[in-house]
């Protein structure tokens, strides 16, 4: 017998690799296996048909699989498996892979390969799936020897937590994984133990205090960093004390609560958004987990000339327009805490108070929407019912499109990973398989999963997941009948859209034909009780809105072209 399992209870020794792979799994407290079932991965499958602990989720399509853990992993900072066969299974991972490579989301992908006697030759389906996942991974690599797999196993889950997190792979042959454990060979997994942050030294501190307290407008930029890191808490401290306002990149909303007055919520739709403004008129700009993939540095730099203090986890990527004058590299907690004691802790929350008017300015659109009476309804009404349906702790996963940038500059966060949202992969088709995961993560929170009809059909196959699961959360569709960004900025650079359009199902019959209770709003005034009938369903729902996007280009009126073409 082999040690006991996390239970208390016993363990039977590994009889395969297959089963040796998956008490690795247990030890690392992996929860979840999102997989399509295939020939290559049944040994690993029916090593996990009775296992106590970990739950296997059957998936509709390998990408749904991916993005479960993909959105997993953003939400709890630890590992889930997701797994395909060899061939067009793992090409099917791809995206939701690469999405939490950009993304900087843990989870560990697991494919199926031929037989280790047919890869040195041509062979049905063989690809070398290694190569393949080389570039979208931090480590990936192919089980060669079974008594290898603890270490390997250890080694993926390692480096997929590390910062900057994201995906590794493992690729187990099928004939290995039907094998028994080497004689004599390790049989056991590796216990993972508690790697701890290093922080910044008294001199970086103490430059860094000085270059913050040298500045007269400074603006902090949060970014996806700080949720990851779980510094909200510091960073709130510190803006509140110093009464230094601050902008987030779209996957950095919830790092400030958008009900306190120094918030300026989410950077990154236009080129001359109210946000900007305030970028303008700084003088200093505090990066705090800020990463280049969220929003370039170009967009609110392009003059180069900030002086820039940048706090993260790692040293930053090198660009003209990204030069930190500081910086502070280690746990991002702990170095706020210890800039704000440099600083003296002194409360001047009044210093800078002409950050309000560009809140003010963002504001304003939802106010000036929120009786509006149009139908289709338009995007600000349609946001202003969804926050005020939710709660404060309640979920949204945004898709990618019209409606994601929509949501990013208006909708209103409260905590830490309430709102997620693609914006360094930025992929389509997230959204539903997202909710899956944030539901499994969070069952005793409300989940949305806003997306628009061109998103939404990329991966509504896993309704029926959702069915068969019973997790609960609500799927809004935006429905405009057509790629609505893309519309968006071909009119602006264009005058005119091209290979946009589409047809759409009755979304609700579509829903309805998986079981699941459907609704749409009758006109702007139903939206919100629409949304409560909805969000009241013990299980997943949908609610069809019917959108206009017409404010899309009156917003560009105002604001500026939108920044280029991400």
């Amino acid at each position: 017998m082999s040690d006991p399992a996390p239970d208390g209870q016993p363990t039977p020794d590994p009889r395969t690799a297959a089963e040796l792979l998956v008490a690795c799994l247990d030890a690392e407290g992996c929860e979840y296996v999102f997989s399509v079932p295939g020939e290559e991965t049944m040994d690993v499958l029916e090593a996990l048909a009775d296992h106590p602990r970990i739950r296997h989720v059957t998936t509709r399509h390998e990408q749904g699989a991916a993005f479960m853990a993909d959105v997993h992993g953003r939400l709890t900072g630890r590992s889930a498996v997701a797994m395909a066969t060899l061939g067009p299974g793992a090409t099917n991972l791809v995206t939701g892979v690469a999405d939490a490579y950009l993304d900087r989301a843990p989870m560990v992908a697991l494919t199926g390969q031929v037989g280790s006697d047919k890869l040195h030759k041509e062979a049905h389906q063989l690809i070398d799936i290694v190569e393949l996942f080389r570039p979208i991974t931090k480590w990936n690599g192919r089980v060669e020897r079974i008594d290898a797999i603890p270490e390997m196993v250890r080694k993926a889950f390692r480096i997929a937590a590390l910062e900057k997190p994201g995906p590794t792979h493992i690729e187990l042959p099928e004939n290995r994984a039907q094998m028994p454990p080497e004689s004599g060979g390790r049989t056991r997994p590796l216990v993972p133990g508690r790697t701890w942050f290093p922080e910044p030294t008294d001199e970086a501190i103490t430059s860094a205090a000085a270059l913050l307290a040298s500045a007269d407008r400074p603006i902090i930029l949060a970014g996806n960093g700080v949720l990851r890191r779980r510094a909200s808490a510091s960073l709130r401290k510190l803006a509140e004390t110093l009464g230094i306002p601050v902008a987030v990149t779209f996957m950095g909303k919830g790092a400030v609560d958008d009900r306190d007055d120094l918030s300026l919520m989410a950077v990154g739709l236009q080129a001359r958004d109210h946000v900007l403004t305030g970028f303008d008129e700084a003088d200093v700009v505090v990066c705090i987990g800020y990463d280049p993939v969220e929003y370039a540095p170009d967009r609110w730099n392009p003059d180069r000339d900030k002086r820039i203090l940048a706090i993260d986890t790692q040293p930053s990527e090198v660009d003209a327009a990204y030069q930190p004058q500081v910086e502070l590299v280690g746990d991002i907690g702990g170095s706020l805490d210890r800039l704000l004691e440099a600083l003296g802790g002194e409360r001047r929350k009044d210093r800078h108070s002409h950050h309000l008017r560009l809140r003010e300015a963002l504001l304003e659109d939802l106010r000036a929407n929120a009786s509006d009476q149009g139908y289709p309804i338009k995007p600000q009404r349609a946001i202003l019912e969804l926050r005020r349906a939710l709660g404060p702790s309640d979920i949204v996963v945004c898709d990618v499109g019209a409606h994601k940038v929509w949501t990013a500059r208006l909708y209103q966060a409260y905590e830490p990973n309430t709102v997620i949202i693609s914006n360094g992969f930025a992929a389509m088709g997230i959204a539903v398989p997202g909710a899956i995961a944030a539901a499994l993560v969070h069952p005793d929170r409300r989940v949305v999963a806003l997306t628009g009809d061109g998103a939404f059909l990329m991966n509504s196959q896993e309704l029926e997941t959702a069915k068969r699961l019973g997790t609960r959360f609500t799927v809004v569709v935006w429905r405009d009948d057509g790629y609505g960004l893309i519309d968006w900025k071909q009119r602006n650079e264009f005058g005119r859209p091209f290979g946009v359009e589409f047809g759409n199902p009755d979304l609700l019959a579509y829903a309805a034909s998986f079981g699941i209770p459907a609704f749409r709003p009758t006109d702007a005034d139903d939206l919100y009780p629409t949304l409560q009938r909805a969000l009241a369903v013990e299980g997943p729902s949908l609610v069809d809105v019917p959108i206009d996007y017409a404010e899309n280009l009156r917003l560009t009126q105002r604001l500026g072209t939108l920044t280029g073409r991400s």
